[in-house]
């Protein structure tokens, strides 16, 4: 299984949407996707799983011998007593009183499975950053608090049978973050292209190559055999823009003066290269915003809506375009993948 962190450290571009709508293509295109919600706002995993499915899995005494209520059939067959949530699979970490507790994910449909996110998850953030210091001079417990993520990722992707992990990943720099994005083997990064996103690039290039570089030289020597610890790789696959809806207050010169900044930019910041040759640019998405409400009220990617789902007449033009820009966007993804050949 190789894993693909989605990340850019400027907020609202639309990556949870991208790794929601990614992780269905794929399945689509034939491969095992497992999704897993390490943003403690967690919500690629609203995006998956409904109100009733949430509140079962985050209520604190889980119980599988519930009467079988209406509606909740589906429910328990989805959300079951052997998963759980990345908050729960650390609180043994975080109390003090053992390692990861590992879990089944949740079955989204066959080939499609999710690790899902909690708000409680935030709370590992301080457990997380003692750990970090402490992991250079080789302490096990902080080599075990580091690693956690990944060891939760690759025990998950093994359960699943998945060859492909996507991992989405909250917007900053801070502990959660540095941990999950060590555990990945290559990070894609949504953009939009306007200045936010643009600085956000500048923070995250330079970021990456520290941890990496630590990582690499400081820690990995100090890890027993006894513990699986990812090599902190995090490979650049490239990014992706995310076209904002325009704005009569933003013409498209302005947005097109940004787009044109972006390759240099992330060959400068996250390359250290002085030029770009355009290959990291993966695709420009367009703006579906008239899609999402048919997508969150069916509860299903874009690209499925149908005319029972309210998309009628030029909408369902616009639901299949859809559907062939996530296909290429999908294929090209494969495409970078295999060419980076990341050992793993």
């Amino acid at each position: 299984m190789i894993s693909v962190a989605l990340f850019n450290n400027k907020g609202g571009v639309g990556k949870t949407t991208l790794t929601y709508h990614l992780a269905h293509m794929l399945q689509r295109l034939g491969h095992r996707v497992l999704a897993v919600d390490l943003d403690p706002q967690s919500n690629l995993t609203a995006a998956f799983l409904d109100e009733d499915e949430l509140a079962t899995l985050w209520q604190e005494n889980h119980q599988v011998d519930w009467p079988l209520l209406d509606g909740q059939q589906k429910l328990l067959l989805r959300v079951n007593g052997a998963s759980g949530t990345v908050a729960s699979a650390v609180a043994p970490i975080m109390k003090g009183l053992g390692d990861v507790r590992f879990a089944d994910p949740v079955v989204i449909t066959d080939g499609l499975s999710l690790v899902p996110g909690d708000l409680n998850l935030s709370a590992f953030e301080d457990k997380l950053s003692a750990a970090w210091p402490n992991s250079l001079i080789g302490d096990h417990a902080a080599l075990r608090t580091t690693t956690a993520f990944y060891r939760l990722i690759r025990d998950a992707g093994t359960r699943a049978g998945a060859d492909i992990a996507l991992l989405d990943v909250g917007p900053n720099l801070g502990a959660i973050n540095r941990a999950a994005l060590l555990a990945a083997d290559t990070v894609l990064m949504p953009l939009a292209a306007d200045l936010f996103s643009l600085r956000g690039l500048r923070n995250l290039g330079p970021a990456l190559r520290e941890w990496r570089r630590i990582w690499q030289s400081n820690v990995l020597q100090h890890v027993p055999p006894d513990i699986a610890a990812p090599r902190g790789t995090m490979t650049p696959l490239g990014y992706v823009v995310m076209q904002p809806k325009m704005r009569l207050d933003r013409p498209v010169k302005a947005y097109q003066r940004w787009l044109e900044r972006v390759p240099t930019v992330f060959a400068n910041s996250v390359l250290e290269r002085t030029t770009s040759d355009g290959t990291y640019e993966i695709a420009t998405l367009r703006n579906y915003q008239s899609l999402m409400p048919l997508a969150h009220d069916a509860r299903k990617p874009m690209f499925d809506l149908r005319s029972a789902d309210g998309a009628l007449g030029s909408t369902q033009t616009l639901v299949q375009r859809c559907y062939q820009d996530f296909e290429s966007l999908s294929q090209k993804l494969l495409a970078r993948l295999d060419e980076v050949g990341v050992e793993r």
